[in-house]
């Protein structure tokens, strides 16, 4: 269970980096709006990270929370930002996703 919710604390992390790169988009109330998003997913993220880390490894749960979040950055960063999706990103994000699958598979 505690993979579980480490894991939507890693798309929390995608989710306050996503609400920032909206921010500076926008003005005005939306950037409130935004900025509220931002905190909201902050506390989330950090909330579920401690809550995992109470019974898997730290030196295991935070770089996988961190490689979730990475990944799902660069992910919506192609999609919603159109930052570009060349051959080198694509495989170093796919060496980081395979990183983090080998974290889980070697942690006890």
């Amino acid at each position: 269970m505690n993979w579980i919710i480490l894991i939507v604390a890693g798309f929390f992390e995608s989710g306050f980096a996503f609400c920032l790169g909206k921010m500076k988009e926008v003005s005005g109330t939306e950037w409130y709006l935004w900025g509220a998003g931002f905190l909201t997913s902050l506390v989330l993220s950090m909330t579920l990270l401690a809550k995992a880390v109470q019974t898997l490894p730290i030196g295991t749960a935070y770089p996988v929370w961190t490689g979730i979040g990475a990944v799902g950055t660069v992910v919506l960063g192609i999609v919603f930002f159109h930052e570009p999706a060349s051959f080198l990103r694509l495989f170093f994000i796919t060496t980081l996703i395979a990183s983090i699958v080998g974290l889980k598979m070697v942690s006890h």
